[in-house]
């Protein structure tokens, strides 16, 4: 049988193509999960009227977002707030009711935290949860009081912005999850001690791969790159360009991702967005949403200029369109829906449901 070099070439180019497309579909294939800010009020119009209230909610709602098949659990910090703040008892717990999701926080912020007492509690969630966290950490956001992480008994040191404190704790937490030994051992311990210096306990292997960083700005995701972790990217950014928000957090993920290439890290790195997006299916849905029309928004904060990206509320069919032309989710490959955790677990579960069952397959995120 003779075949012709034309016939050849249209053969290796259908295949490219094919490639090409099977390439484009996988890549367009996203983790969905929730984001909880885990807010509480004594509003009647709350389901979640105390701090009691928040933490087992936050426990059924990833229990039900498992079982409705989504792929993450994430929960905010904040101190000094009517919100989530202790993230390791909560983690902990929900790895404890769950099998197969993943559980996060975005973010920890790090001007609070002791790098090594967090070692230690991560280590001890992450095995609870069978090697399930993806930690989010970072310099933190706006705070509730002037200072707080002084309140906790941290300070920058001389020629440190707390914003330098944050992230030098964070290198140091990195730097302890490797389980590398570092303290000297005592000549004569209460209990017998392997050789070699010492690491702390509970180690667990792999956790120092699963560290994301919080990044507001381009400067930042770059030094996360560096650093050997994944970045996260939520609603808010540094206007940088004056663009529309998407846009520039896209150019954001594109730069974070050279900077890996560049850094020659061996993994494949994550990248994670979150969005408000509500599809409106019922009367509830549009009570709740319906007049949501909100676009990006322009601010100062914490006196850096910031773009707030907009939320997603639509009809399934037009919300559709209006994800299509999202650049940044398109660069992602996980993608955290924020929830309004105070309608309750039934109402949030049904709207995960709606996105992962209506929405995600017409984007081919499923």
């Amino acid at each position: 049988m003779i075949v012709s070099a034309s016939a050849v070439c249209r053969a290796l180019s259908e295949s490219h193509l094919y490639q090409s497309s099977l390439h484009m579909r996988r890549a367009s294939m996203k983790k969905i999960g929730f984001l909880s800010f885990g807010h509480w009020s004594a509003s009647p119009q709350s389901e979640a009227r105390s701090a009691q209230d928040v933490l087992l909610q936050s426990i059924d709602l990833a229990v039900a977002a498992e079982e409705l098949g989504a792929d993450g659990a994430y929960f905010r910090v904040h101190h000094f707030a009517r919100q989530l703040a202790s993230p390791f008892p909560l983690l902990a717990a929900v790895g404890a009711r769950t099998d197969r999701i993943e559980i996060g926080t975005a973010v920890i912020d790090m001007r609070y935290e002791n790098p090594l007492y967090m070692v230690e509690d991560a280590g001890a969630a992450d095995l609870i949860a069978g090697g399930r966290l993806q930690l989010g950490i970072s310099r933190g956001s706006p705070e509730q009081v002037i200072d707080g992480w002084r309140h906790f008994g941290y300070a920058p040191a001389e020629g440190e912005s707390d914003a330098d404190m944050g992230r030098r704790h964070g290198e140091v937490f990195l730097s302890l999850l490797t389980g590398k030994g570092f303290a000297r051992p005592n000549p004569n311990p209460m209990f017998t001690n392997p050789p070699g210096l010492l690491r702390l306990e509970p180690h667990s292997e792999g956790l120092r791969d699963r560290i994301w960083w919080g990044s507001a700005s381009d400067a930042t995701a770059v030094w996360a790159a560096q650093q050997g972790m994944n970045l996260q990217s939520s609603t808010l950014k540094a206007d940088e360009t004056g663009e529309p928000f998407h846009i520039q957090q896209a150019r954001q993920i594109r730069r974070y991702r050279e900077a890996w290439t560049a850094a020659g890290h061996k993994r494949t790195p994550r990248v994670s967005v979150s969005r408000s997006i509500f599809a409106l299916v019922n009367d509830r849905d549009r009570a709740y949403f319906g007049r949501d029309t909100s676009g990006d928004q322009v601010g100062v904060i914490d006196n850096m200029r910031a773009i707030f990206g907009r939320s997603y509320a639509a009809e399934p069919e037009r919300l559709i369109e209006a994800l299509k032309g999202d650049e940044a989710i398109a660069e992602a490959d996980t993608l955290l829906l924020t929830v309004p955790n105070q309608l309750g677990v039934a109402y949030n579960a049904h709207v995960i449901e709606t996105i992962l069952t209506q929405i995600a397959p017409a984007l081919g995120w499923r």
